[in-house]
């Protein structure tokens, strides 16, 4: 098995809406940090979608659902959120506990910080000012889950390099035209701590696959995705010069 560094939840943090989660072993939600609001996903052709707001900072909000530790390699833009490289089942993420809650809140610069995530417009985005701009706008969240040491009985022996088990660190109106795509912006630094953990793979590949798809509002009315609120027309009134009723006011004090 393939050698990686892995960064692991240091903090639980804010309870994710199961309403507004996607996922089965693990609930994935989308957060408007700056309104605290969480994104509501929309389902449309077999994807989920949410829309962002320009200029805004969010998390990707995890919460594992099982009775075992989870690996969960997560991408934004089709970049790894933790090492910078084009994203792949492979490497690294974070490892949650049992029932563990953690806002994934930027690309991790160090064990102590993170540049924040933004929406902004796609040639801001840092996948494409890094010369990947195939994949804006898609949020991906791959799970593994442990494997558990068999249980033997052995005389002790130093380990050898090539070991199989896995080094990892804990870590009515027209709909309004299409604008610019959205994509994630590489922010202000932000103090955010991890440590390191040993996680083995159970699998190769991922035991299941989260994808989010995100982009402004107006993008997802033009697309079709939301529907657009009908717009609340006022009442006419015949005399609008005129109160609707006329009497003898009160005297003063």
């Amino acid at each position: 098995m393939k050698r990686i560094l892995c960064i692991a939840i240091f903090v639980a943090l804010t309870t994710i809406c199961q309403a507004q989660a996607v996922g089965h072993l693990a609930q994935v939600a989308i957060v408007d940090r700056d309104s605290g609001a969480v994104l509501t996903p929309r389902y449309y052709r077999g994807e989920y979608w949410v829309a962002g707001r320009p200029g805004a900072r969010y998390s990707i909000e995890i919460r594992n659902r099982v009775g075992g530790r989870l690996l969960a390699v997560t991408s934004v833009d089709g970049v790894n959120v933790v090492s910078g490289e084009t994203a792949a089942w492979d490497q690294t993420g974070y490892v949650f506990s049992p029932g563990e809650r953690y806002e994934i809140t930027g690309w991790r610069k160090s064990e102590t910080d993170v540049a924040a995530f933004t929406f902004t417009a796609a040639p801001n985005s840092y996948a494409e000012r890094t010369g990947r701009p195939a994949n804006v706008g898609v949020i991906g969240v791959a799970l593994f889950r442990e494997r558990q040491p068999e249980m033997t009985y052995a005389p002790e022996a130093r380990r050898e390099s090539g070991a199989n088990d896995t080094a990892t660190a804990k870590a009515a109106p027209n709909a309004p035209s299409a604008q610019a795509k959205l994509g994630t912006g590489h922010g202000e630094r932000e103090y955010s701590y991890v440590s390191r953990t040993e996680f083995a793979r159970l699998q190769l590949e991922p035991n299941e696959v989260v994808r989010i798809h995100y982009d402004s509002l107006e993008n997802l009315i033009a697309m079709g995705i939301v529907r657009q609120p009908k717009p609340v027309w006022p009442t006419p009134n015949p005399f609008p010069g005129s109160p609707d009723a006329q009497y003898a006011p009160d005297p003063p004090g």
